[in-house]
């Protein structure tokens, strides 16, 4: 078999097992799927895996054309790992189901809404009780005031603290990260 016929062997084989893939390229994983020195990619969805194999394909195709026999040898190893790699998880898809997945993300949306809602009560009773504070003529009746003042406040700063850890997991599942 000439060379032309071992690339083209070769295309045929990724375009098969990207037709396999093709089901499940878009679920995502809770965290990168392959090992760093196997993949430049550190996705969770396994079409970004096979953009790279394909990408490799066309290097390794222009490679072959430069006659560089280093770098065919480098690529071909790489793809070969590559191609394995991604059979192997093609064949343990039905594993990968019972893997925890990531809440919906309408859940943390939904969350965001409710504390958003909580810090705007909490800010409001502030308010209030600052107001009554400052109207309060009994020494005993402004301390009392004080005190829910410091615990609304403590309650505000928790409250905070659930909306900016909210935030940054939703902005984690929008970049894809999950």
């Amino acid at each position: 078999m000439n060379t032309t016929s071992l690339l083209q062997v070769l295309r045929t084989r990724i375009d098969e097992l990207a037709v396999a893939i093709a089901p499940i390229s878009l679920q995502r994983a809770s965290q990168a799927r392959f090992d760093k020195t196997l993949f430049a990619t550190h996705s969770t969805q396994l079409k970004d895996y096979l953009l790279e194999v394909r990408a490799n394909m066309d290097k390794l195709q222009h490679s072959v054309e430069q006659a560089r026999t280093d770098q065919v040898a480098f690529l071909a190893e790489k793809l070969a790992g590559q191609l394995a790699a991604l059979q192997r998880e093609l064949a343990t898809k039905g594993l990968r189901k019972s893997e925890r997945q990531p809440p919906a993300a309408e859940n943390f949306y939904q969350k965001l809404a409710t504390h958003q809602d909580y810090e705007r009560r909490l800010q409001a009773m502030i308010n209030d009780r600052e107001n009554q504070h400052a109207l309060q003529t009994t020494l005993a009746g402004q301390q009392q005031l004080q005190r829910e003042i410091l615990a609304l406040e403590g309650r505000l700063q928790r409250c905070k603290q659930a909306l900016t850890r909210l935030e940054r997991i939703i902005e984690r599942q929008e970049r894809g990260l999950g």
